[in-house]
């Protein structure tokens, strides 16, 4: 057992500076990437492997390949290039073929060989004429009669200045410190998921010998960060499902009242949403569902069945949208369905004079308003709900955990439902939602009319022109999105298509201008004149990707249509034929990459949100999705959600299982995993109370 002065943590916390074997110069530079210490380094795990074991005879090469070459030097030769650098190449020969070596601008490699000398060289192989060539190899020196044996090599995230080699040796001499490690996992419990002890795992992560112990060492690593997030979240849920909340049964008379302000029949994934919502909120336990929709498929129905439930109960309900422009939205389609009605409403956003948040403030802290529709003007701490029954959140995937949280806090265990017209995949569900249960409205109100996508380019543009004025000529409407503000020197600028726009294709139309660096009145007041018609076309950048409601818009031009996702294009794409005319939406399109022109095909070829998210995801990965800068979750180390998917619902269900057995995880041999994911969740998943 080590001693108090030898414990891991504090051989660990050695500083980069203090290991031996790191030079001065890595060591200043390591702290940049975040590595201080030793255990930043054994922790940091590879973003990627050379796997250089595969050895073979030179005539058996191929282009473009790794590979590992094993030979005698046959010559060295040296020459300085007319810019001043130098090259050296060594020409290496097997049974079969000659290969060579070249490094620029390293002419100490030079003195590292000699005639007759037994080399295995491995790294990318090229063929360059008659003669195949490797450039800055990997360099193994052999003994005469040694067998050559591959390496796979870690490759490591650097920054500007420190090379790959510096890293290695960082990371071997930090190994030397790491033995001991505190093991989160009973032994019978790595037995039984077969998963590597983590002194092990945390060598062979970093230096494995084949693709074997890699995948065994990676797999412990990813099995435990996967299992700790399902922890936390199982957690949440399980605290959440403690807590007491107010039963709204949604009795007969209450449903037929709240139906009869409905001017139309609901779809039958509403009606299937509105039951698993209503049965929630009649239990004394907060609801906490996410409800899943493709875009136009009518989910604020829902949210306003649940929003007038809450009201008949003497409760306050409150909806946050991400934008102004969204909320203004929201406010006016409730205004129209409650014109007839006693219920309250209140619009708060950050437009309001501070008299008017004042007098606000006063009347939602007095009860004297039964539904509050805002930004996150909501969240803001001088927001005090007298009865808080019921939070809406739409777009939550503009909002973070941690934002969501603070609005639970505003009220005593409300009733929790979140909207997304953003299909999620499912693994990020998994993750991002897994402490909220879900339902999906999949069909869409009759009469909604298709879109017809097309991908073009500059070759049409005048036939699409000629197009689009004939529809406005009919009195429809259209948008123009482009990607950017500003001008760039390859985009366009929103200004600038609008000034061209208006001087050019659509000259004598009335056209709009709309942006994200507009003040909330301007841009309320340009949405208000392309809702009313005042103007025809609206030339915009992806602020209007979720939620603005024109019934005669059926046209869309996107600019550059390569720099968006293909969910974010299948948002805006959304905004068109909501009425009961069909739409045509034209994307230019330039694709630069073969992932480019998949998302572009996907989105021509379905328009399915649900299939296309998981395509989407596919091609692009999670990039920052757990990333605090969105979610308020800590980053993903190791784990991959696109590449680990079948592994992250293994966690999934152990994590479910274990918590069901150990609501607390109470018991002695789970104290570290607790200490784990409370340190790591607890404050973003406020898990207080489970510490």
């Amino acid at each position: 057992m080590d001693r108090p002065d030898d414990a891991p943590e504090k051989r660990l916390a050695t500083p980069v500076r203090a290991l031996r074997g790191v030079d001065p110069r890595a060591a200043e530079l390591l702290p940049r990437i975040g590595l201080k210490t030793a255990a930043d380094l054994v922790f940091n795990f590879p973003r990627d492997y050379l796997d250089l074991t595969d050895i073979r005879a030179i005539r058996d090469l191929e282009h473009g390949q790794m590979a590992g070459v094993v030979g005698a030097v046959e010559e060295i030769d040296h020459r300085l290039t007319s810019n001043g650098g130098s090259v050296t190449g060594v020409l290496i020969r097997d049974e079969t073929d000659c290969l060579r070596a070249i490094w620029f601008n390293q002419g100490f490699m030079r003195d590292k060989f000699k005639p007759g000398q037994r080399v295995l060289v491995s790294g990318k192989v090229k063929r360059e004429g008659l003669v195949w060539e490797m450039a800055h190899p990997k360099v193994r020196y052999l003994q005469e009669d040694q067998q050559p044996k591959g390496q796979i090599v870690p490759v490591y995230r650097l920054c500007e200045g420190l090379r790959q080699l510096d890293v290695r040796r960082a990371v071997k001499s930090a190994l030397q410190l790491a033995h001991g490690l505190e093991e989160a996992f009973p032994a019978d419990y790595l037995a039984k998921k077969r998963l590597l002890p983590i002194d092990q795992a945390i060598r062979l992560v970093h230096f494995p010998e084949t693709q074997e112990q890699l995948a065994d060492a990676r797999r412990r690593f990813v099995y435990q960060e996967l299992f700790v997030l399902q922890l936390a979240l199982a957690l949440r849920r399980q605290t959440q499902q403690e807590s007491l909340a107010a039963e709204m049964p949604a009795t007969a008379l209450v449903d037929s009242r709240i139906r009869r302000l409905f001017p139309f029949e609901l779809t039958a994934g509403q009606n299937a949403a509105i039951g698993e919502v209503a049965a929630d909120m009649a239990r004394p336990k907060p609801m906490n569902r996410l409800l899943q929709g493709d875009v136009g498929c009518g989910k604020t129905v829902v949210a306003v069945y649940a929003m007038l439930l809450a009201v008949a109960h003497g409760y306050q309900s409150a909806l946050m949208a991400p934008t102004e422009v969204l909320a203004h939205q929201h406010a006016q389609t409730l205004r129209n369905l409650l014109a007839h009605s006693q219920v309250r409403l209140l619009e708060l956003t950050g437009a309001l004079t501070p008299r008017e948040r004042q007098d606000a403030m006063a009347a939602i802290a007095a009860g004297q308003v039964d539904v509050v529709v805002g930004t996150q003007a909501l969240i803001q701490e001088d927001v005090a709900f007298a009865k808080l029954g019921l939070v809406v959140i739409d777009e939550q995937h503009k909002f973070g955990v941690r934002q969501r949280a603070t609005l639970k806090q505003a009220g005593m265990c409300p009733h929790y439902l979140v909207m997304t017209a953003t299909p999620i995949p499912r693994s990020v569900t998994m993750t991002l939602f897994g402490d909220l249960d879900i339902s999906f409205i999949r069909d869409l109100p009759p009469g909604r009319q298709k879109v017809n996508t097309y991908l073009t380019n500059d070759d049409l543009r005048a036939r699409w022109w000629e197009f689009f004025r004939k529809k406005l000529t009919a009195g429809q409407q259209g948008y123009v999105i482009t990607p950017r503000v500003e001008e760039h020197e390859t985009l366009a600028s929103a200004e600038q298509h609008f000034q061209e726009l208006a001087a050019g294709e659509l000259a004598g139309f009335r056209l709009g201008l709309l942006h994200g660096r507009m003040g909330p009145d301007e841009k309320d007041e340009q949405m208000e004149c392309f809702r009313t018609g005042q103007t025809q076309v609206l030339v915009a950048t992806t602020v209007v990707e979720v939620g603005v409601d024109v019934p005669r818009a059926t046209l869309m031009a996107i600019e550059d249509g390569e720099r968006f996702g293909l969910s974010q294009l299948h948002q805006l794409r959304g905004r068109i034929s909501r009425g009961t005319e069909p739409g045509y939406c034209a994307v230019f399109c330039r694709p630069e990459n073969d992932d480019a022109r998949k998302r572009l095909e996907a989105l021509a070829s379905s328009t399915d949100g649900f299939e296309l998210a998981e395509v989407d995801f596919e091609l692009r990965g999670p990039g920052d999705l757990l990333g605090t800068r969105q979610h308020g979750l800590a980053r993903l180390r190791i784990a991959d959600l696109t590449r680990d998917q079948e592994l992250l619902k293994l966690a999934r269900a152990d994590a479910q299982q274990l918590v069901a057995e150990d609501p607390h995880l109470a018991r002695t041999e789970h104290a570290l995993l607790k200490a784990q994911l409370l340190r790591r969740y607890g404050k973003t998943l406020d898990l207080g109370d489970v510490g």
